[in-house]
């Protein structure tokens, strides 16, 4: 079963997060950017992965028509590990992280699709079988810098069902805003997205630390100062989560020899994939890190990381971000009812996605 094509497929679906402010990230976050990757094996079998880009998808785009697939193409599709491995190989001498990562994990992902379909059992059946059928989601809300919308979004997850609630706000009005609306007994999560140094970092964890947060993401710039993050998570007493940024399993070794977070969160869709994403759920359980994955996608992204998560022993909770879509290519997979996802239970990674939208929402 070899690969015969690796097809690039952009699209842009219209969104909404209900707030004013650009959001995180500076972005005004009035679409959702998806760069999916299709895999056809020369036996007809196709599968779709899901590359992280947002503003760099040319950039990713071009890694995998340029790098990638001129590698991959002709290969064995069913030994993965043995591919990337190569591809990382090859192509170390262009950068370890980032872009080409991100190019690798959605090639990673649309071949472990097309080994689910082979054998005709969803991905969780490849992984060891789903431990969990329901998954725990929490609302992940964008930054809207006002605590009364804060506080109106906040409500608003709670009225759907959601009983854990992720902010990206820094200061404490905001935070207050939200603590008040959904009471002392639902967690509730502060992301940053590494605005401080350390210092800034203990200063402003000490000031949100009456809020009782479940974690604080990602407090301190660059994201891969560890021992920033270890020194903010011992001076302080706050939970740390990090690790959206962060590719490949090195990355994540250094971070657990620095004690620099109780919450681990890698991305399948920028750390590698399924294949190295499942290495860091290994070391994550063996440094006794909680696995709490990145995964504010609404493509293969979101579903590969449902089968991870499925198949781990530990209760899983994974994160949805709060927002409307004007369309979904999976329809109600993406939609999760009550705070809770279901496994997907088709072959693979997830049923072939709508090609409505694949038309409606290419970009041209």
């Amino acid at each position: 079963m070899r690969i015969a094509r690796i097809d690039t497929i952009a699209i842009d679906i219209p969104a909404n997060h209900g707030g004013a402010a650009p959001g995180q990230g500076g972005r005004d976050w009035k679409s959702l950017s998806t760069l999916l990757v299709r895999v056809e094996t020369d036996g007809g079998l196709v599968g779709y992965g899901d590359a992280f880009c947002y503003e760099c998808r040319p950039a990713v785009q071009a890694a995998l028509e340029h790098m990638i697939a001129p590698r991959a193409i002709g290969q064995d599709a069913s030994q993965i590990t043995r591919l990337m491995q190569s591809l990382q190989k090859d192509l170390h001498i262009f950068g370890r992280y980032g872009i080409l990562m991100f190019a690798m994990s959605g090639l990673d992902i649309a071949l472990w699709d097309i080994a689910g379909k082979k054998a005709g059992v969803p991905l969780h059946d490849l992984l060891g079988g789903a431990v969990h059928e329901r998954i725990p989601t929490y609302a992940s809300l964008f930054r809207y810098g006002d605590p009364e919308i804060v506080a109106a979004k906040s409500k608003e997850a709670i009225d759907q069902g959601y009983r854990h609630i992720k902010l990206h706000e820094k200061y404490a009005p905001e935070v207050k805003a939200a603590r008040d609306v959904i009471g002392p007994d639902i967690p509730l999560m502060i992301d940053t997205n590494c605005p401080w140094t350390p210092d800034e970092a203990r200063q402003n964890a000490l000031s949100l630390k009456p809020f009782d947060p479940y974690w604080l993401e990602e407090p301190v710039f660059p994201p891969e100062n560890f021992t920033g993050l270890a020194q903010v998570r011992a001076e302080t007493g706050v939970p740390i989560a990090a690790g959206e940024n962060a590719c490949t399993v090195y990355e994540f070794r250094a971070m657990f020899a620095a004690n620099a977070v109780t919450y681990a969160q890698p991305s399948v869709t920028k750390v590698g994939g399924v294949t190295e994403f499942r290495k860091v759920a290994v070391l994550a359980q063996m440094a006794n890190v909680t696995l709490v994955p990145h995964s504010p996608y609404f493509g293969p992204g979101l579903l590969a990381t449902l089968h991870l998560m499925a198949a781990q022993p530990e209760p899983p909770l994974i994160e949805r971000y709060f927002l409307n879509l004007e369309a979904s290519l999976y329809g109600d997979l993406i939609h999760p009812i009550d705070g809770f996802f279901t496994a997907p239970k088709s072959p693979g990674v997830a049923p072939e996605p709508d090609p409505d939208v694949l038309r409606d929402y290419a970009v041209k």
